[in-house]
């Protein structure tokens, strides 16, 4: 089958599924102009997903904004450095059960079945490549280069989305309902330890989700502090374009083996997690925490295997400082001194520390605010996490703020306390986004139900026009 063929494939089989027919949700009019029913922040995987399963819910009147050129959406060709991606490569994710949107039906279109019983795990370029054909083929409604910069609720389930960028046709969007597909970063920001930030200047490091610039590493020698799988992606990435040594520093005495996804994925706990009760959620996470997720085998090879791979276990940095044109780092093993740092230590959660958020984060309910977790499982990371609904929406602190927080979902990865991986990984999308889509459905829903059933009450047209006149009986 070539692409042109699966293209044709995609619509006959959306067609079988009446995909494309008249919306049900009642049009609302405001005097600053059109109104949304749904706006996406977020023109990556989750976002694509969510628009498909929108519209697979007769929902069409929506958007999506992404801040970035169109095809550079998400980490896949900016600032991820993996070879492949993680994910085991049968499972399926924003395809939604279609088999034809499937990655694999995409690749072997391109390239045959023997060349996908061939792939060990998907290549991180053809993802990206598989989803801009997804949005195209689907074509979904995405705007690029338009950032959100604020978001401003007007009125009870009515919200002002203040933005900007070259994509951006006005200052100013209205939304009935808002998510947040804003992936691993979302919903706070990326860490950088101050024992770095407040002691270095800016030019001698980067965390691994900036852009870096590897040639005028060419030569040199980095140093690369966190012993997740995005380490050793940023040690083989470094070392293929040439830096001449790269030394991995661990905070453990060893490296992390298990990994908690691999579990999840065949056990029913991704699926069905929202059901479980907040002690068992919080428990759950804190375990996920303690094991994080492992290099993967390959990557772990692969970075090892350069003679200038270097890696430091039972290694914090005690310190970090100047040092002629470099940094100077000091561990319980002594001191070190590199030409730049690389930073591989995640990211906070906190909606206070999103922009967007600020005006009404403080209503935002917390994990801290209704669970009082075990002390031996207590983590301040994890209680700042925004408890939401088992649809993703935002839960307020108090009654005050429930009109303001109506209609605002986060499917990024501050939903992880709340739903599970379901909003953080590739594993847990295709559990992950007909929750969301079904609690947005329900929302416009029952927004409008007063409409819907006065309509249905209403109804009065004839379907059965048949009349019934007696006719002669013929006797025996």
């Amino acid at each position: 089958m070539s692409l042109e063929a699966l293209n044709k494939q995609v619509k006959m089989d959306l067609s079988y599924l009446a995909f494309g027919r008249e919306d049900w949700v009642c049009p609302t009019q405001h005097p600053e102009g059109h109104v949304y029913d749904v706006v996406i922040v977020g023109g990556g995987q989750s976002g694509l997903g969510t628009a498909f399963g929108l519209l697979r819910e007769r929902i069409s009147n929506i958007l999506i904004i992404d801040e970035n050129r169109e095809g550079y959406e998400g980490p896949w060709v900016t600032y991820a450095r993996m070879v492949t991606l993680r994910t085991p490569k049968h499972l399926t994710s924003v395809d939604l059960g279609i088999p034809s949107l499937t990655f694999r039906s995409w690749w072997e279109a391109q390239f045959g079945e023997k060349a996908w019983e061939a792939v060990d795990k998907i290549p991180r370029g053809d993802w990206m490549n598989y989803l801009r054909w997804y949005r195209k083929v689907l074509n979904l409604p995405v705007v690029n280069e338009v950032k959100l910069k604020l978001i401003e609720p007007i009125e009870e389930g009515l919200h002002r989305l203040h933005i900007e960028g070259a994509g951006a046709t006005s200052s100013v969007v209205l939304a009935r309902k808002v998510i947040l597909a804003t992936g691993i970063q979302g919903g706070g920001e990326w860490h950088v330890p101050p024992l770095i930030s407040e002691k270095l200047p800016r030019h001698l490091y980067a965390h691994t989700s900036e852009a870096i610039d590897f040639e005028a590493l060419k030569g040199k020698k980095i140093a690369i502090l966190g012993g997740g799988a995005s380490a050793f992606d940023n040690a083989n990435f470094a070392l293929s374009e040439g830096v001449a040594e790269a030394h991995v520093f661990v905070r453990r005495k060893e490296l992390p083996r298990i990994n908690p996804i691999r579990q999840m994925e065949g056990s029913g706990l991704i699926e069905r997690f929202p059901a479980l009760p907040d002690a068992d959620k919080y428990a759950v996470i804190a375990h996920f925490f303690k094991h994080n997720q492992p290099p993967t085998n390959d990557t772990f090879e692969r970075a090892a295997s350069w003679p200038g791979f270097n890696l430091h276990l039972g290694a914090p940095w005690l310190n970090v400082e100047t040092k002629g044109e470099g940094a100077m780092v000091t561990t319980p093993q002594g001191e070190f001194t590199f030409d730049f740092l690389i930073i591989s230590t995640g990211l906070v959660t906190d909606p206070a520390l999103r922009p967007e958020l600020k005006l009404f984060e403080s209503d935002i309910a917390r994990w801290g605010d209704r669970y009082q977790a075990p002390a031996e499982i207590a983590n301040q990371m994890l209680d700042g996490h925004p408890y939401l609904s088992p649809g993703f929406a935002f839960t307020s602190r108090d009654e005050k703020g429930k009109k303001r927080l109506h209609g605002l979902f986060a499917f990024n990865y501050s939903a992880l306390i709340s739903c599970g991986i379901s909003a953080s990984a590739l594993s847990g999308m295709r559990y992950g986004i007909p929750k969301l889509v079904s609690a947005v459905a329900d929302q416009l829903f029952f927004d409008d139900r007063e409409d819907i059933l006065g309509n249905f009450f209403a109804y009065s047209e004839a379907e059965f026009v048949g009349e019934w006149t007696k006719r002669n009986v013929i006797e025996a």
